[in-house]
């Protein structure tokens, strides 16, 4: 037990005090057992693999035992749900054991599933072992992609069964991550008409996470400026790879730009602009292609609770840079998806005609960049001409596309490995995920659930024993029904 005895913790959010947060701890799930644990999480918070093999691992991070220097509490948070206000939200069903020190950084560690808090409304303030190993595996799968996000170190499975659409085995997942403040965090504080903890938790913030500019006279103007870009980078990325959230609340969005709260997720089997991955958004509000917008919506949020700091005209000009943040990054993602290396004439209509060929054929969007990331020019070999049925419509498109790289001196394989380097072959499709889930669920066979871990970790490398996990999905598993609830 030395290494988990020797976890430098360092409770900073903790010392903030009341009216942050309830002092509470975790309460055990029946008979722990460990489903998968990350290495690679373990590693970053100063764990050997050794320890995680470890019975007592299981204790401590399922609850049943405090770690030595935990000061365990749930934090208050209040959030905009589908566009509407809801008050008081908090940590419902999640404890933040505390904050750890390591080589490579510092890291808040959380049991999600820890049982009832004084924020869990009408809830049982449980997590699932379907929802839990959904946000376990795409949590490491985004890590690998190169996309911020949170963490997850572990999914602990018990015998107690849980209500949900039906009766559920339960389970408890295990996030790490550098802060777990929320836009909404900020929101509830201001609607309590308590500016003074609102001031507090912007220089905590600051303080903690954007110390370079603690001793600015305008820090919390260009902390603002930092949350917005932050967030219009981390949604470029989504769109880059065909990921849909699904529930784009305030009080699931990390005030670092992280993706966090993972719940009706979904990567995109075909091209569906308007992609719906949660049933219950009858509306649409957090389709695909609403992402970008719905994430200027939040920061506006965000910046109405930060007049009480910062000057409302600043506030808007700041909003009004978040197109650009956005644009920016996502234009330089598409731009290495399509191997081109510097800014020419016509680039971005060359690009908006890719997205509308593949859109209006709705052919499948890992697959088909993938397969444009193969285009070999010099053997004439064109393999995404097969993800197509009208041959003249993509024709017409590529002929203009390889006039375009031919403007370049790149060798194919130079152009092919910055295309592969922007275009995964694997990504934790649905389908796949709910294998995993099944045979964990029914079997207690987690050998799938590791698998997967393996695979994301490494999405854009070719790993031919994996090959039959890159293929498209039956008809079925493009149709799964996945909601908010956990």
């Amino acid at each position: 037990m030395a290494a988990l005895q020797q976890l430098r913790f360092n409770n900073t959010f903790a010392r903030l005090g009341e009216p942050f947060f309830t002092a509470l701890s975790p309460q055990a799930i029946k008979n722990p057992r460990l489903v998968s644990a990350s290495e690679r999480v373990a590693n970053l918070i100063g764990l050997d693999r050794a320890e995680v093999q470890q019975s007592y691992f299981v204790d401590y991070f399922s609850g049943a035992r405090l770690l030595p220097g935990s000061e365990p509490l749930a934090m208050v948070y209040a959030g905009h749900q589908f566009g509407v206000y809801a008050n008081r939200l908090g940590d419902g069903r999640a404890i933040l054991l505390g904050e750890v020190d390591s080589e490579y950084g510092h890291y808040d560690l959380v049991i999600k599933g820890a049982g009832l808090t004084p924020y869990s409304r009408f809830g049982d303030g449980r997590a699932v072992l379907r929802s839990s190993i959904r946000e376990y595996l795409c949590s490491e799968a985004m890590a690998g992609l190169g996309i911020p996000t949170t963490r997850a170190l572990c999914v602990i499975a018990g015998e107690d069964r849980i209500a949900r659409e039906e009766i559920e085995p339960s389970a408890v997942i295990v996030r790490v991550a550098e802060s777990h403040v929320r836009f909404g965090s900020f929101e509830w504080f201001y609607y309590q008409n308590n500016h003074i903890a609102l001031q507090k938790l912007a220089d905590y913030v600051v303080e903690h996470h954007f110390a370079d500019l603690a001793n600015h006279q305008d820090k919390y103007a260009l902390f603002f400026q930092q949350v917005a870009k932050r967030t219009a980078q981390m949604i470029a990325h989504w769109q880059a790879v065909g990921f849909s959230h699904g529930v784009m609340n305030t009080d699931n969005m990390s005030i670092l730009g992280l993706t966090f709260d993972y719940g009706p997720y979904g990567f995109m089997d075909d091209f569906e602009p308007g992609f719906i991955c949660n049933h219950s958004d009858s509306g649409g509000r957090y389709a695909f292609n609403q992402q970008s917008h719905i994430g200027l919506w939040n920061l506006n949020a965000l910046a109405h609770v930060l007049q009480a700091l910062v000057e409302k005209q600043t506030l808007i000009d700041i909003l009004n840079e978040y197109e650009k943040y956005f644009i920016e990054h996502y234009t330089t993602l598409l731009r290495n998806k399509l191997g081109l290396l510097r800014t020419e004439t016509g680039d971005e209509q060359l690009m908006q005609d890719w997205l509308e060929l593949m859109a209006s054929e709705r052919v499948d969007y890992t697959n088909t960049w993938r397969a444009l990331s193969h285009t070999a020019l010099e053997i004439h070999d064109y393999p995404a001409a097969s993800m197509f049925r009208n041959k003249t419509r993509f024709a017409e498109w590529f002929n203009r596309y390889v006039a375009r790289l031919q403007l370049q001196t790149t060798t194919d394989v130079e152009r092919q490995q910055l295309m592969k380097l922007g275009n995964p072959k694997y990504v934790l499709r649905n389908y796949l995920a709910q294998r995993a889930i099944e045979k964990a669920q029914f079997d207690h066979d987690y050998s799938e659930v590791n698998r997967l871990l393996q695979l994301l970790y490494k999405p854009f490398d070719e790993q031919p024993e994996f090959e039959h996990y890159a293929a498209a999905p039956p008809e079925s598993g493009k149709h799964l029904e996945i909601s908010c609830s956990s």
